[in-house]
């Protein structure tokens, strides 16, 4: 992981914030986000890109990076907001509102991607930034094991078809399921292969 953040508190930023989304390619369920602030010089060798990591990984290190952040929020656009505005503004609405729960407010923003959050905090984007940077690893760990956590809570709202398997990704027998069952109440219905 390049340091990031030591380079932004080089430049007088005291508390940089990584921000990340999990939940873009579903199509069923929330697009989830998170926002972390470490202290100056953290380090954690097991934080990183949380498509790297196993479900256990991700879940034994949610908890590690709520308790070592200095500030950590999670926040979520609902799948009615994603039909609304589209995939990508509710992904940054998603990313906004974490950056607005943080408990002590940033002064600088790494964001994944290549698309600028819409707030007036100064903000770098970066390519692969789950990758490359800690705490946009940490938010991406946050967001992908809230929303697992969510769709596993959906999978027993919504029986029969398999959230808690694929997550709301299109897998066969995720598509199987809306062909025979038809949408759910969480489904995106803007989406490909939810409506017939």
């Amino acid at each position: 992981m390049e340091q990031f953040e030591s380079l932004a508190r080089g430049r007088g930023f005291l508390a940089p914030a990584g921000v990340d989304e999990a939940g873009r390619g579903p199509l069923a369920g929330p697009v989830v986000a998170a926002a972390v602030i470490f202290p100056p010089g953290y380090l954690h060798p097991g934080i990183r890109d949380s498509k790297k990591l196993s479900p256990a990984q991700r879940e034994r290190l949610f908890p590690v990076i709520d308790r070592e952040a200095s500030a950590c929020a999670i926040a979520f656009a609902t799948h009615e907001e994603i039909d609304g505005i589209n995939i990508l503004r509710a992904s940054l609405l998603a990313m906004r509102r974490a950056v607005e729960a943080l408990p002590s407010p940033p002064d600088f923003l790494f964001v994944d991607g290549n698309q600028r959050i819409p707030c007036g905090i100064s903000q770098e984007t970066l390519i692969r930034g789950d990758g490359r940077c800690l705490s946009i690893a940490a938010a991406s760990i946050l967001a992908k094991v809230a929303r697992d956590r969510m769709m596993g809570e959906f999978d027993r709202l919504y029986p029969g078809y398999g959230f808690s398997v694929h997550k709301g990704y299109p897998t066969r027998d995720h598509l199987a399921a809306i062909r025979r069952l038809g949408p759910s109440p969480i489904h995106r219905r803007t989406f490909r292969g939810v409506l017939r």
